[in-house]
């Protein structure tokens, strides 16, 4: 049985030890849940996330309720279904999603996710990231995977729908490397919103393409859209697409916030980018990590990875053996 501390993590700790769990079959203990949130324990999210790795592994799970701060979770056989998770909240159906498809792919038949809660969440990846960022690096290492959005689901309201089919891959993941970003593809500014009202969008478009021509952006895309959900929600999207990777920067729109300031965040993350030779952004080199790990080799170009990436490294190490190299390069980048 693992013994993990889960003080110094947050909910992202707990799903990773999930991922990993289910694929290598290794139990483990994880104490102190969130220890230093606010409201340490299991939240909805965070308990759907645990109940739905018991159903796709016939496993078990003690301390699985709402407020639990130690949980004891041993799988047994990974089953491909057809499975309908819904959080109940806001909680992201993208981050139950990534929990989920490491073991899917490793699974005996193929399966169908329907994952409900929310699917545009601030500190979460996006639908928009997932489909275009993470999923297209997968196929590369041979993943077969469809991601498609059903309904809109945006914080605190949710009611968002996912729908994916995985066929899992007999022979595991593929490795891949990641070392140069190939010609530009496409670049665009998206702004999506939903019960808001108009004219904010348009200048929030306006805001972070002025903010973005000093590092050489054009008008090539401004993309606009009204789209329906269960509440209220704005966000603005930089999508810089290359030939081997793609980075997408978010920002959420939230009350008390001004659309200047969310265009200007969304804007000024993506010059961060622009403004390194990176391959892969921050963001993505975290999730990458797991799928690179069971691939058993691979390697990219980042910027300085976070402690985000860094815990979720260690952790990894804990239950695969393979050893995670990260070092600097000459030109500020980390390999």
């Amino acid at each position: 049985m693992l013994k993990i501390d889960g003080r110094d993590g947050g909910g992202q700790l707990l799903r990773s030890s999930l991922s990993l769990s289910l694929v290598t079959g290794q139990p483990f203990t994880m104490t102190a849940i969130r220890g230093q949130r606010p409201k340490p324990g299991l939240m909805r999210q965070h308990l759907t996330a645990v109940n739905a790795a018991v159903e796709v592994s016939d496993g078990s799970a003690d301390g699985a309720v709402l407020g639990s701060t130690e949980l004891v979770f041993a799988p047994k056989r990974l089953r491909g279904a057809d499975y309908r998770f819904a959080i109940g909240t806001a909680g992201s159906a993208c981050l139950l999603f990534q929990t989920l498809l490491p073991a899917l792919l490793q699974a005996d038949e193929p399966s169908t996710l329907r994952l409900e809660g929310g699917t545009h969440n601030p500190m979460a990846p996006t639908f928009d990231f997932l489909s275009e960022c993470f999923l297209p690096v997968l196929r590369k290492m041979g993943a077969d995977v469809e991601l498609n959005l059903e309904r809109y689901g945006f914080f605190p309201a949710g009611g968002g729908a996912l729908v994916t089919k995985v066929v899992p891959r007999a022979d595991g993941l593929a490795k891949v490397a990641l070392l140069e970003r190939g010609q530009l593809l496409r670049r665009e500014i998206r702004v999506l919103s939903a019960h808001v009202p108009d004219g904010i969008g348009e200048r929030e478009g306006t805001v972070a393409l002025s903010e973005l021509a000093s590092a050489g952006w054009d008008a090539e895309g401004v993309l606009v859209r009204a789209v329906d959900s269960a509440g209220a929600g704005n966000v603005v999207s930089i999508v810089f697409q290359s030939e081997n990777v793609c980075e997408i920067t978010t920002t959420f729109g939230e009350r008390g916030k001004s659309g200047k300031r969310v265009a200007l965040e969304a804007a000024k993350a993506m010059r961060d980018y622009l403004g390194t030779d990176a391959v892969v952004g921050r963001r993505l080199a975290d999730q990458l990590l797991l799928p690179m790990a069971l691939a058993g080799a691979g390697e990219f170009l980042t910027m300085k990875p976070s402690h985000h990436t860094l815990t979720n490294a260690a952790l990894i190490e804990e239950f695969l053996d393979v050893n995670i190299e990260m070092s600097e390069q000459e030109d500020g980048q980390w390999r």
